[in-house]
């Protein structure tokens, strides 16, 4: 029997006793599980995820038989309906827009407006820059808790069956996705009370208070049968560095401690695989043990962009460093589906490592370098006790594993157990077993992308800590320097090209690093206050503008501070003339330096782009006001330097931006409190002023297009 790998307070945060234990495979045996879980519910149900969406069908595989219905916001609102004094808490991520294209649009609209009162939803900041909220953390009333790879959101819904398939497998835009499997862990008792007080922690440094843990009541879920009796479930933790919080390591060290002791098999599912430290030390313990077999169960390959950027090269390396330590003894498997003709993969988003019968582990976190330092993380683990005491955990351990083996291999856990007791080998049983259209296949990421942008990517997506702000401005700068490469920086392009660089790092500044704070509305409406009534007010509002103009702040902000103080009359005149000045000043910069740049260095794309700008002066630079491209004072600046005619340049000025300065100093104040307060006849308001900017900035261009006799 190896030695223990939980230790609290160095490999597990705590290590605490759970009556039962339960692992649900899929996301249609988790959805039943949380549903049941639920109705039974009586104080206060708490969900932490990376992601939440209203649209979740929250049911198993059948139908759902009581009475509620089956989206996730709208079971919510009928259940506390049903039982007033019942409160649900729940904490999203407040993710990167990065994200965005797969994350619910507006989710305050659709979980917290949309339900009754006793429904809270809190968008959790409270995670250095670069970092995400990524644990996936349900409790109910304390007494149950669940914790794995599952977020309760859309195209998760699966079952064990994984078919081809599968007409239920649909999202709310009405598309089919291919099959996915996932994997979460359901505990009770001290175990449970122990993740509600990491839950309620997690709330509390988002949205304040003190956590109470206050267990009540038996909410485990008639329908699940425990695979766990009276076990002892170890906690780690991923914790970044943040304020009062100091960093935790846990899901890192555990890790690095079970492989450790690892003699015959490993066997890993998990959706990322880049950590250089846990190839390392899978690589140092096939060395060590020449019976270890290792067999990892992972994504075909990546689906969006970043991914395939982020996490295919350092897959790459991962596979590398574990074939040279272990040649045939390591697989690299993807599942492959196959029924009538039709041939997919599973998405694979679980992780899960299962380690000879003694260690089983469950939880949110990759091998991937986020998950080591970088994001919040929430792993359990399971380990068998010695000699007979531990028998009945060992063989649910086994049988686990058996289980999500055969899952992929279209066979039952006995039919894995045969095959291993006859051949010894988990590398065999993954090679040779398959039936009903399931098999494991090799994976082949090809060769690694070697450019700097690849590298760049992955070094600001894939961090080991945290991306400090201003190292990581400091570090995208660099980047792009080299990106742009020392022939392009030569000559008289290279003042232009700095300064573009600069205003672009300065843009994600103000947005980024701590001096969003001055960005914010209230903060400079009351800037301004101070100046109001003053006679040489005018001259430091355009004072104001023109600095903010150098360093790119965010135009529209002051626009909005400056109608909100001065009024409309004199907000829009002191307004304008700020932007004029701000606008003059960095077109003239460009122009002074922008045109000293041979046409020759922009390729003949780059050159009719040009020529067309110049051509259609007047016209490019009301479309460019109307729909804005770039930030403010870039743009300028590339007016100046495309050769645009001031008189051009000032006359699509004026048209382009007036009728959102008009709409911006007219209703400056309101549009703040929009801001600060929002409510839903508050948006419907900025909704409709929005429309009508849009309406007036249109016609105002098609008004100049139609004058100046030209196409649009």
């Amino acid at each position: 029997m190896p030695w223990r790998a939980l230790r609290p307070g160095r490999t597990v945060w705590r290590l605490e006793q759970a009556g039962r234990a339960a692992v649900l495979v899929d996301a249609a045996a988790f959805f039943a599980a949380v549903r049941q879980a639920c109705l039974k519910a009586r104080r206060r149900i708490v969900i932490v995820g990376w992601d939440i969406d209203s649209r979740t069908p929250l049911i198993g595989d059948g139908r759902a038989r009581d009475g509620l219905p089956v989206d996730f916001r709208d079971f919510l609102a009928g259940l506390v309906t049903r039982r007033p004094e019942l409160r649900v808490d729940l904490l999203l991520w407040d993710y990167s827009l990065l994200y965005a294209h797969e994350r619910e649009p507006l989710p305050r609209l659709s979980l917290q407006w949309q339900t009754p009162p006793q429904v809270t939803l809190c968008l959790d900041a409270s995670v250095p820059f670069g970092s995400s909220q990524h644990q996936k953390i349900v409790v109910i009333d304390d007494a149950l808790a669940f914790s794995g790879g599952l977020d309760i959101t859309i195209r998760r819904w699966d079952t064990p069956r994984h078919e081809a398939d599968e007409p239920r497998r649909i999202d709310p835009a009405g598309t089919r996705y291919r099959p996915f499997h996932d994997v979460q862990m359901m505990v009770d008792g001290p175990a449970a009370a122990a993740l509600a007080l990491l839950a309620r922690t997690r709330w509390c440094h988002a949205q304040g208070g003190v956590p109470a843990i206050e267990p009540c009541g038996d909410p485990w879920p008639d329908d699940v049968r425990p695979d766990f009796a009276d076990v002892e479930v170890g906690i780690a933790r991923t914790q970044p560095r943040y304020g009062s919080e100091p960093e935790v390591q846990e899901v890192r060290s555990l890790f690095l401690a079970s492989i450790a002791s690892a003699q015959r098999f490993i066997y890993i599912e998990n959706q990322f695989i880049t950590s250089a430290a846990i190839a390392d030390g899978l690589a140092r313990q096939l060395r060590r043990q020449p019976n270890l077999k290792v067999v990892i169960v992972a994504p075909r390959s990546h689906d969006s962009f970043m991914e395939r950027r982020t996490m295919r090269n350092g897959r790459i390396r991962f596979w590398r460093t574990l074939r040279s330590a272990g040649g045939e003894r390591v697989r690299l498997l993807y599942p492959h589906v196959e029924a009538d003709e039709q041939a997919t993969d599973t998405m694979i988003h679980s992780k899960v490592m299962a380690i000879d019968d003694w260690f089983l582990r469950i939880g949110s976190a990759n091998l991937n370098n986020r998950s080591m330092g970088a994001d919040t993380e929430c792993d359990l683990a399971v380990e068998a006790a010695e000699g007979e005491a531990g028998c009945a955990t060992r063989d649910a351990i086994a049988c686990l594993r058996n289980r999500l083996l055969g899952e992929h291999c279209g066979v039952s856990a006995e039919r894995v157990a045969a095959v291993l007791a006859a051949s010894g080998s988990l590398v065999h049983a993954a090679d040779t077993l398959s039936d009903n259209g399931h098999s494991l296949r090799p994976i082949d990421d090809g060769k690694p992308d070697r450019s700097v942008f690849a590298r760049l990517i992955e070094s600001l997506a894939d961090p080991l800590r945290p991306l400090g702000k201003g190292r990581w401005i400091g570090r995208l700068l660099l980047r792009l320097l080299v990106l742009g490469g020392r022939r392009a920086l030569r000559g008289p392009g290279m003042a232009l090209a700095i300064a573009v660089l600069a205003v672009l790092c300065l843009t994600l500044a103000w947005q980024v690093t701590d001096l969003s704070q001055f960005t914010e509305p209230a903060r400079l409406r009351d800037m301004l206050s101070e100046i109001a009534g003053k006679p040489w007010a005018v001259l430091v509002v355009m004072a104001v503008f023109l600095v903010g103009g150098a360093v790119a702040f965010p135009v529209t902000m002051l626009i909005l501070a400056t109608a909100a103080v001065f009024g409309p009359l004199f907000g829009t005149l002191y307004a304008a003339l700020g932007v004029a000045l701000s606008a003059a000043v960095m077109f003239t910069l460009g122009r002074r330096f922008g045109q000293s740049l041979p046409d020759g260095r922009l390729g003949g794309r780059g050159r009719r782009v040009l020529d067309r700008l110049r051509a259609r002066g007047l016209l490019a630079v009301v479309a460019i006001r109307v729909v804005p491209v770039a930030p403010f004072t870039l743009t300028n600046l590339a007016c100046g330097a495309a050769g645009i005619r001031p008189l051009d340049f000032a006359l699509g000025t004026l048209i382009g931006m007036s009728p959102g300065l008009l709409a911006m100093a007219l209703l400056g104040d309101r549009l703040i409190q929009v801001l600060l307060h929002p409510a839903a006849g508050e948006i419907g308001l900025l909704a409709l002023c929005v429309v009508g900017w849009l309406a007036l900035s249109f016609a105002a261009q098609a008004l100049v297009t139609r004058l100046s006799g030209r196409p649009s």
